[in-house]
């Protein structure tokens, strides 16, 4: 009796397992993995959920360099003319991303923000339950609270006198603060309408520009993603006052770099630009 159904198990595992090893199989061959442009001219930025660990390239006319020495959470990507290749990261957590990368003369795109979803796993087994699910929902929530409540702070107290400030068709411009905190760099930013317009806001990008030295002098910018906003309104109605704050990743910046905040008006033209030298981000409050 035991032998039957021995053998019995034996004939159902012949047929069952072949079976999970081509679904399997099947699943690893349909996923596509995306495909980043390069060239030769241009850095193509490539921001992670997590500082990178390692990142390599899978034929020589493409390089990838980041920080070898300090964590920073982005990668820069060039490429020569060539056949297509891959690239593989590894961020300090494990998680794993794969591209294909291709040579293209000409970008459309020079700024990739990746997700962790995007992820196509983990080099080390990661285990996932309702205790670790609800201990990073925990820290998330916990870093957000943070964040509001600082920012608040920042909003509430008194400052010093204002550190920039622009002007465009009665729209003012201002950089009240630069705030270092923990890991992070708190802007508090004031625009004011003195005009009889209502103002509404499309954006307002914060970047970081590099002047090219040499012959031939250009501007290189990258725009600097925050990872919260406290009181940022979609519109200053006449003649009112709004104050916010950007919490960014702190950075540091070389002498020949400086911050640029780019307001621009939705359906409108009352738009500017403000320089930030180096020297608020480098020594905040």
């Amino acid at each position: 009796m035991k032998k039957q159904i021995i053998l019995s198990a034996l004939i159902i595992m012949s047929v069952v397992a072949p079976r999970l090893c081509w679904a399997q199989a099947t699943i690893q061959t349909n996923s596509v993995l995306d495909t980043i442009y390069a060239n030769d001219t241009k850095n193509v930025v490539l921001f992670f959920p997590d500082p990178i660990r390692q990142g390599v390239t899978g034929a020589d006319n493409f390089i990838f360099t980041y920080n070898r020495e300090k964590e920073q959470y982005f990668g820069l990507l060039q490429a020569k003319p060539g056949e297509e290749s891959n690239l593989l990261v590894i961020n300090i957590n494990g998680a794993i991303f794969s591209y294909i990368v291709r040579y293209k003369k000409q970008l459309s795109k020079l700024n990739y923000f990746i997700p962790l979803s995007s992820s196509i796993g983990n080099e080390k087994p990661v285990i996932v339950d309702s205790i670790v699910r609800d201990s990073t929902e925990a820290f998330i929530n916990n870093k957000n609270y943070y964040y509001e409540k600082f920012c608040s702070y920042l909003l509430e107290k008194k400052h010093g006198p204002t550190l920039k400030r622009g002007r465009q068709s009665k729209i003012k411009l201002k950089v009240e603060n630069v705030v270092f905190d923990k890991e992070e760099l708190y802007f508090v930013i004031q625009i004011e309408n003195s005009s009889n317009l209502d103002y509404d806001l499309n954006f307002l990008k914060l970047s970081v520009e590099t002047r090219q030295k040499g012959k031939r002098k250009s501007l290189q910018r990258l725009e600097q993603e925050p990872i919260y906003i406290l009181d940022l309104p979609s519109k200053i109605a006449k003649n009112e006052t709004a104050r916010f704050v950007y919490v960014m990743p702190k950075f540091s910046l070389s002498n020949d770099r400086r911050v640029i905040l780019e307001l621009n008006e939705k359906h409108g033209e009352r738009n500017m630009e403000m320089k930030l030298s180096h020297k608020y981000i480098n020594n905040p409050n």
